[in-house]
């Protein structure tokens, strides 16, 4: 392992266009399981100036329709606060193009006889834990996600009015002898509706914010900043830049600290091992290093589409293990089922708790009492111990 370095993440804030649509999409999803547990979506959304376009295939509940959808988008766009003349909540054209689940599909997933639930799609899967947040998660994605909630949390109160919705964070994190301490570099661009304002001004706007989110004493006279370093930036969200579900994977997981499987996230119910596998995943890896059995865990999943049974389980604890990694893998595969079926139903995944993961990371937030986060949980840890 190297021991002196920078590494660098990004996060991307709810006003983004391309989590624009993952919360679309994540609405979606939503409103299916709400009406209807088992349904199946798989929902892409792409967003330009002033269109929306909705795509993909469902099996679920026909309260869900085309206009309910259209609906949910617009309901989205208003909550994030789009009301600007090229992408405005009420008049932007959302076009809504969800059709029928392919039966072909549906026959390799659907229970029948004695063939259990497989999985929605072949594919990898990858969970990662670590020690250098309470919550588990590499700082610098931890840190680039805090400085845009709290410049959101002071636009949706009302106490910066000049705040626009779109905005774009990115943190570098200088580690010595392995462990984060400090920042060498701050980058932020944020939307800002008052057009007066050049780059000084935003920065006096938003440094109290960045200076609140890191640990104290991480910025420094050394640390470089660059703040709106293009200048105005006025256009912001889909009438700036088109977006599209999935693209901003890294920002969704662990900021490019830990690998990442094929497959996004958002607009896909839980039989997609895409997202569910994804989930379990990170829930094993949380568990391992909370329950000391090493300070870095990375998890790898593998899976069939059809099959119920992931192909295999990898772990790799980085030199910092406890235990024996192929002892660990045995161990971790008896703890918890891991078949779509097995994670659904252990992490109670058939709710409407989606629409929330899609702005500000799906990983290293806190349990809801609704279910809401349920695979950030570390209630594994005596059983992992007692599997060993």
């Amino acid at each position: 392992m190297r021991r002196h370095y920078f590494f660098t993440s990004e996060s991307v804030s709810e006003g983004h266009p391309d989590k624009v649509c993952d919360q679309i999409s994540d609405a979606v999803v939503d409103a299916h399981l709400s009406a209807f547990p088992e349904a199946r979506v798989g929902c892409e959304t792409l967003a330009t100036t002033n269109r929306v376009v909705i795509a993909g295939e469902v099996r679920g509940s026909e309260s869900v329709d085309a206009a309910k959808v259209e609906q949910l988008a617009r309901d989205t766009i208003r909550r994030i606060g789009y009301e600007q003349d090229g992408f405005h909540w009420e008049n932007a054209q959302i076009d809504v193009l969800l059709h029928e689940q392919s039966a072909d599909i549906a026959q390799g997933v659907d229970s029948a006889d004695n063939k259990d639930e497989g999985a929605g799609d072949q594919g990898i899967m990858f969970g990662y834990a670590c020690r250098e947040t309470p919550e588990l998660m590499p700082a610098p994605i931890h840190y680039a996600h805090r400085i845009l909630r709290l410049l959101s949390e002071a636009r949706h109160s009302g106490r910066e009015p000049s705040l626009g919705p779109d905005a774009k964070s990115q943190v570098t994190v200088e580690y010595r002898d392995g462990q984060p301490v400090g920042v060498s570099s701050i980058v932020l661009s944020t939307q800002h509706l008052d057009e007066s304002l050049e780059s000084p001004d935003v920065r006096a706007l938003v440094e109290p914010y960045i200076r609140e989110a890191l640990p104290e004493g991480w910025i420094s006279a050394d640390t470089v900043w660059h703040v709106n370093p293009t200048g105005k930036f006025v256009i912001g969200g889909p009438d700036g830049d088109a977006g599209l579900t999935g693209r901003k994977i890294i920002v969704d997981t662990y900021g490019g600290a830990a690998p990442h499987g094929g497959g996004a996230f958002s607009g896909k119910d839980p039989t997609k091992v895409d997202r569910s596998a994804a989930y379990a995943a990170r829930y094993l890896a949380k568990n391992v290093v909370a329950g000391g059995f090493a300070d870095r865990c990375t998890i790898q999943l593998s899976y069939a589409i059809g099959v119920s049974q992931p192909l295999s389980i990898y772990v790799d604890l980085h030199e910092t293990g406890k235990v024996e990694e192929n002892v660990l893998e045995k161990a971790l595969g008896r703890v918890i089922d891991l078949s779509p079926r097995g994670i659904r139903q252990h992490l109670q995944l058939n709710r409407p708790i989606y629409a929330r993961t899609a702005a500000y990371g799906h990983f290293g937030r806190a349990p809801e009492a609704d279910g809401g986060f349920s695979w950030e949980k570390t209630d594994l840890v005596e059983a992992i111990r007692q599997a060993l």
